[in-house]
């Protein structure tokens, strides 16, 4: 099972951090973002990885290369500048992803988390059906985005940036600019999503505030 790191936004909330630099490049403690990312990949024991590219992706790929000095294989799916958004990039990028398997799983590129994307292959999925992982609510979100499923349960929870896809959920929709939110709410509707909350370590790195509070979390720790 491939794996697919979202890299391509412009990140402008993060402006001017991303004036010369793609978000995911950015640094927590010292290290890329999205470094973190394919170690914990590597870790997962999954090692093929498709990274999108638009803005600034030349520092992403002249970075990490074919993936060989991080002990895994990586490709590359370029994007039009602007990028295509989320469900735009991912379906650019299915060919590269469903070489081997109908599934793969997605991870956007600006989160700072350790969740164990490994639980993620061990899911069965039927054709076109999605899971994906939700979080408690952060300040800046705190209506939430979707439910668990349950019954009589109407708290919404935070989208984490992390799925499990299978091709076919995509198969309806051309490669173009196209985000993924709307393609999740109509596959909730129609009982193709299935949904689980996960509660451990999670940050969305999407403001030079949020990038400095998780610096001084990780840099306290391995201080400590």
């Amino acid at each position: 099972m491939k794996v697919m790191i979202l890299a391509a936004g412009r990140g402008k909330r993060m402006m001017p951090l991303t004036a010369t630099l793609p978000k995911p490049m950015l640094a927590v403690n010292g290290k890329p973002l999205i470094e973190y990312h394919i170690e914990r990949i590597k870790r997962a024991g999954l090692k093929d990885i498709v990274i999108n590219l638009a803005w600034q992706g030349d520092k992403i790929e002249t970075y990490f290369g074919d993936g060989t000095k991080f002990g895994v294989s990586i490709q590359y799916s370029y994007e039009p500048e602007g990028g295509l958004e989320t469900a735009g990039g991912i379906i650019k990028a299915v060919p590269k992803l469903c070489t081997d398997s109908d599934k793969f799983i997605v991870i956007n590129g600006d989160i700072f988390t350790d969740y164990d994307v490994h639980a993620l292959t061990q899911l069965v999925l039927q054709k076109g059906e999605a899971h994906i992982v939700l979080v408690e609510n952060p300040p800046h979100n705190p209506e939430g985005d979707f439910t668990l499923g349950l019954p009589n349960q109407m708290q919404k929870y935070t989208f984490s940036g992390i799925g499990l896809y299978h091709k076919d959920f995509f198969c309806n929709y051309d490669t173009e600019f196209l985000a993924l939110g709307p393609l999740l709410r109509a596959g909730i509707t129609e009982h193709m999503v299935s949904r689980e909350l996960y509660l451990n370590r999670w940050f969305d790195i999407g403001t030079p505030q949020r990038l400095a509070e998780i610096n001084e979390l990780v840099r306290a720790e391995h201080v400590g």
